[in-house]
């Protein structure tokens, strides 16, 4: 994603108040955001393609409507190449506090139950397929998790053996759409929810790069799970997968 449309898109305070809104609660129709804005609607859908052009917000259609949510992916990708390079340390000891923060607003809440993330990467649906499922990379991203997929069972492990997860390849359609479900064993508590589902979506681009959609929902059981994944969690998976793909350097440790 080109950073100069993330840097626009942020710069207008309308499309800012928007992305305050669907931080406050995810999932919101146009009729919902339009309410709470002095504006017609055509005004608020040229802000939401606004910030969708540049990876902020992403549409799906539920149903009849179509809902919209937070990507904060981008964000994250210019975290990576600034912040993380010359101030990670002090921005590290304020993100900890503001995460803190929001998990004190969040638990009250049920607005995590679907998290959306897309992210484009310049690589073939091939490789992202094979960096999903192949342990050698997942290993390298997903916080040292050796992730393996086989006799449709999704099986992650620590990187001291340790299990962190197992449950069921729900949809395997490689290299396009990958469906499973989720549980966090790490977690004493978390084990203990319900399961959730990730769905993996690879949208090969004109240009040469690939749309990957991750979706974590059915998270109405798991509401610690939700927070935990919520936010910097999946962010900084999508964003050391790209990394690793397009510069062949790990974000690990």
């Amino acid at each position: 994603m080109d950073d100069d449309l993330v840097f626009k898109a942020l710069a207008d305070p309308t499309r800012r108040l928007l992305l305050d809104r669907l931080f406050e609660r995810d999932g919101r129709t146009l009729t919902e955001l339009e309410s709470q804005l002095d504006m017609t609607r055509f005004g608020v859908m040229k802000h939401l393609r606004v910030l969708e052009e540049a990876g902020l917000v992403v549409s799906r259609k539920t149903g009849r409507s179509r809902t919209h949510y937070l990507n904060p992916v981008p964000v994250r990708r210019i975290h990576d190449r600034w912040i993380g390079k010359y101030t990670e340390r002090r921005a590290a000891a304020l993100s900890e506090l503001k995460t803190r923060l929001e998990e004190t607003v969040t638990s009250t809440t049920d607005t995590l139950t679907t998290q959306v993330y897309q992210v484009f990467i310049k690589a073939t649906p091939e490789r992202i397929w094979e960096a999903i499922t192949n342990p050698e990379f997942t290993a390298e991203y997903f916080h040292g998790a050796r992730i393996t997929m086989t006799n449709g069972r999704y099986v992650a492990h620590g990187p001291n053996g340790e299990l962190w997860g197992d449950d069921e390849v729900i949809e395997w359609d490689p290299p396009r759409r990958l469906v499973h479900g989720w549980r966090s064993l790490y977690d004493e508590e978390m084990a203990k929810e319900e399961t959730s589902r990730v769905t993996w979506e690879i949208e090969p681009q004109d240009d040469g790069t690939c749309l990957l959609t991750a979706v974590h929902d059915r998270l109405e059981g798991a509401p610690k799970t939700a927070r935990s994944v919520s936010g910097p969690g999946w962010m900084r998976v999508l964003s050391g997968l790209k990394t690793l793909l397009e510069t062949g350097e790990s974000l690990a440790g």
